[in-house]
């Protein structure tokens, strides 16, 4: 019970998590300082991809921070950290038009992205009960508990699982959009799949990470239920 097989697979996913994190860190810094040709900024590169989309309704924000750049579905707009809004590098662009990405797919209804939309609120909920129902579970060897936290963890796997070909998709337009924009050159295209690659890589460990967890959950419930 302390130490189930999934264990084992769990630390690994555990470690890639924090490789993944510690990679889009490192990746992000290095093509911070290299500068891209075209001398746009990342605000710029999204002003321009959504104009030349048919998205000049979507406005480009500034949002404080590091890295918290996003697309609010909501609002329907491209918000951009410090570091990517006013810079030339190769990293920020590479991020803005990621976040213009997303803004396309909203507009297309592109099917994964439409379906995380929906699942959202609920998931926003589970995420937060989960945790204390598999707890309580546990605590008090409660199956009835284990097994409803095992369904509201599920929702939450399942989010992370849709949520992978969603960015997969925004990277791989923002790669296509600024080669056929000629907004980068040949041998920037090598810096920008490595900036998109390494934060893609980071939503896969964690769904990785989710899934094993879940799985050990399963594996738990299903012995007590034979004990």
């Amino acid at each position: 019970m302390f130490f189930h097989p999934l264990d084992f697979l769990i630390i690994i996913a555990f470690g890639l998590s924090l490789w993944a994190q510690f990679r889009v860190k490192g990746n992000f810094e290095k093509y911070a300082k290299v500068s891209a040709s075209s001398h746009m900024t990342g605000a710029e590169i999204a002003r321009q991809l959504l104009d030349r989309n048919g998205l000049s309704d979507v406005p480009v924000e500034h949002v404080r921070g590091s890295l918290t750049d996003h697309y609010d579905p909501l609002k329907k707009a491209v918000r951009l950290s410090d570091s990517v809004y006013g810079s030339q590098s190769i990293a920020a662009i590479s991020v803005a038009a990621h976040e213009v990405g997303h803004a396309i797919q909203h507009s297309e209804a592109y099917g994964a992205l439409v379906l995380r939309h929906k699942m959202f609120p609920i998931v926003n909920f589970t995420s937060g009960i989960a945790p204390f129902l598999l707890l309580g579970g546990f605590l008090l060897g409660s199956l009835n508990l284990i097994g409803l936290g095992i369904i509201f963890f599920s929702a939450v796997v399942a989010f992370q699982l849709i949520t992978l070909p969603v960015e997969f998709n925004a990277s791989s337009r923002a790669k296509k959009l600024m080669l056929s924009e000629g907004m980068i050159v040949n041998n920037e295209e090598r810096g920008v799949s490595k900036v998109l690659s390494a934060a893609a890589l980071t939503y896969v460990a964690a769904a990785l990470l989710s899934l094993l967890q879940l799985l050990k959950f399963i594996a738990i419930f299903s012995q007590g239920n034979r004990e």
